[in-house]
């Protein structure tokens, strides 16, 4: 019979993500109410020393994947290692973060499995022995509660949702073998983008511009950079060639949940509102006083945003 909460972690560099806190602290509070335990994967290589931080989240006990053919994720490899290890453990409930890499990895887990699969959750119920999530649907325009069927159920929580809560438990570590079985892919080389620059999915700020901004994005770099924010962008400004498709907000870009949104010179498509709808407080600054975006906005500033920016950039200087 299936019981019990697994967390497939990500980890970059020997280091966490952040989502995979929030997915190992939200797997612990579930598990809580369906009273069972909490088991936490790690996959890579050389990771065997980072396993005992998950403890701290609420793992009962770390299961680390540690090889050479996992140093780099490739989608065979890691859904092959994955579904033995979900078949032996029998889990009710596997939580994984709605990263890049999970919304690769959960499909093909569900798939191989079997079993259903919810993205981009935002809320998770324990209900009945299982979950019952809520997650947006039609490029954001109502939130759906889905039941799900079969075992395990597959929740991929939704990046910088989920609280991050410390709840101490033993975080007992057990290598684990690593069956990869065939792998047809190879990773060749590995492009990272030089500095200090703020991942999108995990920044508790960001400031975007869109087309009002005609390129010129040295303003909002200097409002994120007095923020510590990261620096995103609308579908419109990518195709312009002006920032690049890392920093595309929207539904065919990252779909992101920060504290703090400020959108500068976007009018707020549906697709671009998809991306970033669920964020806790949205300040939009647009000189097209009916631009869709102050709909979905908590603080709207219908004015120029190379006069509203300028100004936002002083009054911060003043209160650092």
């Amino acid at each position: 019979m299936a019981q019990g909460v697994l967390v497939i972690t990500e980890q970059r560099d020997n280091a966490f993500r952040k989502v995979s806190y929030e997915a190992v602290s939200e797997g612990r509070r579930v598990a809580d109410e369906l009273g069972t335990d909490v088991t936490a994967v790690v996959l890579g290589s050389g990771i065997e020393g980072i396993a005992g931080e998950l403890g701290k989240y609420g793992a009962d006990k770390v299961l680390v994947a540690d090889d050479g053919i996992l140093s780099d994720y490739t989608t065979d490899a890691y859904t092959n290692v994955l579904a033995e290890v979900i078949k032996s453990r029998e889990p009710k409930v596997v939580f994984l973060g709605a990263s890049v890499q999970g919304k690769d990895l959960a499909p093909r887990l569900a798939a191989r499995l079997d079993t259903g699969m919810a993205m981009d959750c935002v809320v998770v119920k324990a209900e009945d022995g299982g979950v019952v999530v809520t997650r947006p649907m039609f490029g954001g325009k109502v939130l759906a509660d889905i039941e799900l069927e079969g075992d395990p159920q597959i929740v991929a929580v939704r990046p910088n949702v989920m609280s991050i809560t410390e709840n101490a438990k033993d975080g007992s570590i057990e290598k684990i073998d690593v069956q990869a079985g065939e792998v047809k892919t190879t990773v060749l080389e590995t492009k990272i983008e030089a500095g200090d620059k703020i991942e999108l999915t995990e920044a508790d700020i960001i400031v975007s511009g869109g087309r009002g901004t005609e390129g010129k994005f040295e303003v909002i770099e200097e409002l994120a950079g007095l923020l510590n924010a990261a620096v995103g962008a609308s579908r419109t400004v990518v195709d312009e060639g002006w920032r690049s498709h890392g920093d595309q907000v929207g539904q065919t870009g990252k779909i992101v949940s920060p504290n703090l949104y400020i959108a500068c010179g976007i009018s707020g498509a549906i697709q671009h509102i998809a991306g970033m709808s669920t964020s806790k407080f949205i300040v939009a600054i647009n000189k097209d006083a009916d631009a869709p975006i102050f709909s979905k906005a908590d603080f709207g500033i219908a004015a120029d945003l190379f006069e509203v920016v300028p100004a936002m950039v002083q009054e911060v200087k003043k209160i650092q």
